[in-house]
């Protein structure tokens, strides 16, 4: 493009509540943008000139930096596009945005007007709604016919060697029960008071702070913690709900009389954010439960997952401006990565001497 013109945005553009930006179409650079923009990338105009688009994109986030060059080409050629993309903006915090591309006029085949919007509350909010709807049509429900099933048969035949089974049954299915609506009480208050309650700590000694609580609660298991580098974090509560899910799920799942877990602490090597993995040996979570975590619309009576847990953990971390991955590991066993922004060392005023409680 040889016109400054073409480069820049007119300045009513300022004015705007949505974000709007000019992209080069071959090269998926910013051209120009207006105040709204920068506020929602996190970065200035002049910054944005110099990144590429997967500089601010998620690094866990499926869709790739070529799909969206792809889309920017499309609407070149007159194909406009409007689709959902996960940012992760200049200070670490992840929001989702939703994009529309048009062609900017005649003659203007390599100039793609983008406008951006902030999605990230509705989103979240949505996509939360199907899941409690999932949780509350399913599992729940099915929880409480299995309880009404044993119950019947304990009625029908008392007399039988085998009652005590039944009565164990029973006890069981209605600890998960109450399980599951603790549960949804940890992610209900991690989605409705995220910011509540924060408080800047060093990772490690956070973690050693919550692991020490589940090691008196199994007392056979063998967490093991290794801190590569000093980072601080922002938590609440809700920190505390995800790392004891990840820890206990590890144990709790376990065949070992002494089950092995490690938490490895330190920067990720792909964005310098906080990460905070923990490994097991256990055999690998199922594709199905991990569907039924992310993608939340496409679960059917067929199709769910039942690691409640999982969803605390996903829900809670995004609540504190990050999120999980899940892998398996090449040796055998899951690695959890919980993900979050780096925080600048505090000050004495700054610091958080309470870590966060977990129940």
């Amino acid at each position: 493009m040889s016109s400054k013109e073409r480069f820049e945005l007119p300045a009513e553009y300022e004015t705007l509540h949505i974000g709007v930006g000019l992209y080069d179409a071959e090269t998926g650079a910013v051209l120009d943008g207006n105040e709204r923009l920068e506020r929602i990338l996190g970065y200035p105009v002049g910054r944005l000139r110099e990144l590429a688009v997967a500089d601010y994109t998620a690094n866990t986030y499926p869709h790739s930096e070529s799909e969206f060059h792809d889309r920017l080409r499309e609407s070149a050629n007159g194909q406009s596009q409007q689709f959902t993309w996960r940012v992760k903006r200049e200070d670490g915090n992840l929001i989702w945005v939703q994009l529309f591309m048009t062609q900017r006029g005649s003659g203007s085949e390599h100039c793609v007007h983008v406008e951006m919007r902030d999605i990230t509350d509705y989103y979240e909010t949505h996509h939360r709604a199907e899941l409690f709807w999932r949780l509350l049509r399913h599992n729940l429900r099915n929880e409480a016919a299995i309880i009404l099933g044993y119950a019947n048969q304990l009625t029908e035949h008392a007399e039988r060697e085998d009652v005590a089974d039944v009565l164990e049954t029973i006890r069981s299915r209605g600890e998960n029960l109450g399980n599951m609506a603790e549960s949804v009480k940890e992610i209900e208050h991690a989605v409705t008071n995220g910011h509540a309650g924060r408080v800047r700590r060093s990772a490690a000694a956070t973690v050693r702070h919550v692991a020490g609580q589940i090691g008196a609660d199994y007392p056979a298991a063998e967490i093991s913690i290794n801190e590569r580098e000093r980072m601080w974090i922002d938590v609440n509560d809700a920190f505390g709900h995800a790392l004891t899910h990840a820890v206990e799920n590890a144990i709790i799942h376990s065949t070992d009389d002494a089950p092995a877990v490690a938490i490895d602490i330190g920067p990720s090597p792909n964005t310098g954010r906080v990460e905070i993995r923990i490994e097991d040996t256990n055999a690998e979570i199922s594709d199905e439960e991990l569907e039924a975590l992310f993608a939340p619309t496409e679960t059917t009576n067929t199709s769910h997952g039942s690691g409640i847990g999982l969803f605390v953990m996903k829900w809670c971390v995004e609540s504190l401006g990050g999120e999980v991955a899940f892998k398996t590991r090449p040796s055998g066993g899951n690695a959890v990565s919980l993900y979050l922004p780096p925080k600048p060392t505090p000050d004495d005023t700054e610091r958080g001497d309470v870590p966060p409680r977990t129940t």
